[in-house]
């Protein structure tokens, strides 16, 4: 994907007008079909409670160590948090599978075929250190972050230009039309300050551990290097009375707290030295809280519904590398892992296992292709798997008993098909052997990973497993040095421009990218292309469906779990409205304190 800043560059030093076609219609909220469902002037999003209290603190465990306060580099260990201290342009609905209303941009249009958006900003719109938020920040932060982050020069590639039409006025060009999500990614946009980051000696390219002005409701406040880091609430915060903010940002401080791992992080939560947790661990959950505080309903325990897709979470393996890039290999390496022993006897059975990139949205693959669904595939028949033009792949499925035998009958076939033969008690082809090393950073990942690579050795396959440091980790992953990871794809209602990263031939050779499988393949570009383009949210449901068979049928990934709920933790003196919204967690932003902590702390 090609670097931006030339086209910025010329744009923004000629100053080349465009008129704006008299018909233009300037909105309060975008939806990426349809309207948005709230009317302009709307009071307040309904799910959030607009008299909740302010004040107090909430502290967060988080896993590791931090040496970055700028999220948007691939270098270096990035704090937790850091998305608070960033506005941008639009604010997205919770309620709505894609939506925004207007937070520094008062007012959006774009151009019926989707050639251009204008944004007009907020005049009253501020930085914390008081200068106020222009369209020529604006233009910069487009600039800065896709020449910082490969995510950022895929997600906005489609924009060749900006105008500037004011100080409070931009237009963005698009090279393409047709891309309707491009108006919303890029009200997204995080708004950074020109003048700062323009400062002799800084790049966003870089780590640095100097606090920037912030554009949000929260700036940095106390902070330890690796121990701790705190965030404290902007008291005159320019945005605090719009309605897309209204009862949000209620606590004063929001503290990260860093531990060495997930086991002294639990602890501190049963100590009440942390305030709030996302139960990740079925085991922990089913055994963990049998405390006297749970016992008080001083420490609370909640599971809560979201409605959004749970995407894929998976063993990959990175298909840059031999045998990897066997189909066959990739194939036999799900037939060897049994999760329905793992589940039964590591997860107490609180989880299903992922049948889909989307898993559990209107979007995952069911059944056999529907007419839309063939539209797009039979032009690639030549190009996919024969699988694809019938059910969706699924996984294998044993007993439970952990005597897999027929699925490892299975395996070994499908590897003796690709020429590997067991020589001296290993797994070889032309003389060399299949080895496969995990990687993890998670060390509870270790009694996971130590029974499926039991059935590799089974199948004569050297498999191990190693826990390294998070810098080492984030690196490897970064370039890509690794055989194989447990990573999740996470996946919004109205997926689009960011699935180029996760799938696209032109991501999987450049660092930091999100297509670390590394998938380079004709079908794949062609569907996620299709899915950008879709014109209705039938065309997007029917594009998502057709890229879901197709990344199945190729074997990309041993799909894992995933939960049908979220469970959560916290201490009394922690409040929440309810009903939620309806596809996300809420935490920390409309959440509150509403007493002070068990210990008689207001914090």
């Amino acid at each position: 994907m090609r670097l931006l800043a030339t086209v910025f560059s010329s744009v923004l030093t000629l100053s080349l007008m465009i008129s704006v076609a008299p018909a233009e219609t300037m909105r309060h909220g975008l939806s990426l079909f349809g309207a948005p469902a709230l009317e302009k002037g709307f009071a307040h999003f309904p799910y959030a409670k607009p008299d909740a209290p302010k004040g107090g603190e909430v502290r967060i465990a988080a896993i590791g160590s931090f040496d970055n306060l700028n999220p948007f580099t691939i270098k270096g260990n990035t704090a937790d948090g850091l998305g608070m201290i960033h506005a941008t342009l639009l604010h997205s609905s919770m309620n709505e599978p894609s939506a925004s209303y207007g937070l520094i941009a008062e007012s959006v249009s774009h151009a019926d075929d989707y050639s251009w958006a204008r944004f007009i900003l907020r005049p009253e719109a501020r930085f914390s250190d008081g200068t106020p938020i222009t369209a020529e920040d604006v233009a910069f932060s487009l600039q800065a972050l896709t020449e910082a982050h490969p995510f950022y020069r895929a997600y906005y590639g489609n924009v060749v230009g900006t105008q500037i039409n004011g100080p409070h006025d931009i237009l963005f060009r698009f090279d393409q039309t047709g891309n309707r999500e491009l108006p919303l990614i890029l009200g997204q946009l995080p708004i950074l300050s020109k003048a700062y980051w323009r400062a002799e000696g800084r790049s966003l390219g870089d780590t640095t551990l100097d606090i920037p002005p912030s554009s949000g409701p929260y700036y940095i406040g106390a902070r330890e290097p690796g121990r701790s880091i705190s965030y404290q609430r902007v008291a005159d915060y320019w945005a605090e009375d719009l309605n897309v903010s209204v009862g949000h940002y209620n606590f004063d401080t929001i503290k990260y707290i860093y531990f060495g791992d997930d086991t002294v992080a639990f602890e501190a939560l049963k100590a009440g030295e942390v305030h709030y947790r996302r139960e990740f661990s079925s085991r922990i959950w089913a055994t963990g809280y049998d405390t006297p505080a749970v016992s008080a309903g001083l420490l609370k325990r909640e599971t809560v519904v979201v409605n959004k897709s749970a995407g894929m979470q998976a063993f990959i393996f990175n298909t840059r590398r031999a045998p990897f890039d066997d189909i066959n290999v990739r194939a036999a390496l799900n037939w060897a892992y049994d999760f329905e022993w793992t589940n039964k006897n590591l997860f107490y059975g609180q989880y299903a296992r992922n049948g889909s990139f989307f898993q559990g949205s209107e979007l995952a693959a069911s059944g056999l292709p529907s007419e839309a669904e063939l539209k797009l595939l039979q032009p690639l028949r030549d190009l996919v798997p024969e699988a694809v033009f019938g059910e969706p792949v699924a996984n294998p499925v044993s007993d439970g008993s952990g005597n897999i035998r027929p699925q490892l009958r299975k395996a070994r076939a499908l590897l003796e098909n690709s020429g590997w033969r067991i020589e001296n008690g290993q797994l070889s082809k032309n003389g060399e052997a299949l080895e496969i090393e995990f990687i993890l950073v998670q060390p509870a990942f270790e009694r996971i990973v130590a029974p499926y690579i039991q059935n590799l050795k089974r199948l004569g396959i050297a498999a191990r497993m190693r826990v390294i440091d998070p810098t080492q980790y984030q690196n490897r992953v970064t370039n890509y040095d690794f055989d194989a990871i447990v990573y999740s794809f996470a996946q919004s209602e109205s997926p689009g421009n960011e699935q180029r990263d996760y799938w696209s031939s032109a991501a999987a050779d450049r660092p930091g990218g999100r297509n670390v499988i590394g998938i380079k393949d004709e079908a794949v570009d062609r569907l996620v292309e299709n899915l950008i383009f879709a014109k209705s949210r039938e065309e997007l449901i029917a594009a998502c469906r057709a890229l879901d068979r197709v990344l199945l049928a190729n074997h990309y990934v041993v799909p894992q779990w995933y939960s049908p709920h979220e469970r959560l933790a916290y201490w009394q003196g922690l409040a929440h409205e309810t009903p939620k919204p309806l596809n996300n967690l809420s935490f920390p932003h409309l959440w509150w304190r509403d007493g002070p902590h068990p210990s008689g702390s207001s914090n």
